[in-house]
C-alpha cells in the first residue's frame, strides 16, 4: 500500500488546485458588483476612485449638473452607464500620430 502524505505529487496538485480555485473565488467576491435591472451602481467612493478625482470634486460636479446621480436619503449613487457616458462625452481623440 503507497504512503500518501503532503510531499506525494498528487497531493501537491490537487492542493494547488485548490489554491488556483481559491484565487478565483476571492478575484469574483472582490469585484462582483449586484446588477438591478440590468444595470450596474456604483458608490461615491467607487466614482472617485475611477475617476481619480477627490470626492469633493464629484459633490462639485453634482452641484453644477455635470454628473448624473441618484440619491436616496444620505447614500448617493451613479450608474455605471452615467459614468461611461460622461467620459465618453469628454474624451478627445488623438490627431498626432
Amino acid at each position: 500500500m503507497e504512503l500518501i502524505n503532503k510531499d506525494t505529487p498528487q497531493v501537491k496538485e490537487f492542493i494547488s488546485s485548490l489554491d488556483s480555485m481559491l484565487n478565483g473565488i476571492e478575484f469574483i467576491v472582490k469585484h462582483y458588483k449586484p446588477h438591478l435591472n440590468g444595470e450596474r451602481f456604483l458608490s461615491n467612493h467607487e466614482v472617485s476612485k475611477k475617476l481619480n478625482v477627490s470626492l469633493r470634486t464629484l459633490q462639485e460636479w453634482r452641484d453644477t449638473g455635470l454628473i448624473p446621480f441618484i440619491q436616496i436619503k444620505g447614500k448617493i449613487i451613479y450608474r455605471q452607464s452615467d459614468i461611461d457616458k460622461l467620459l465618453q462625452k469628454h474624451y478627445f481623440e488623438s490627431w498626432k500620430e
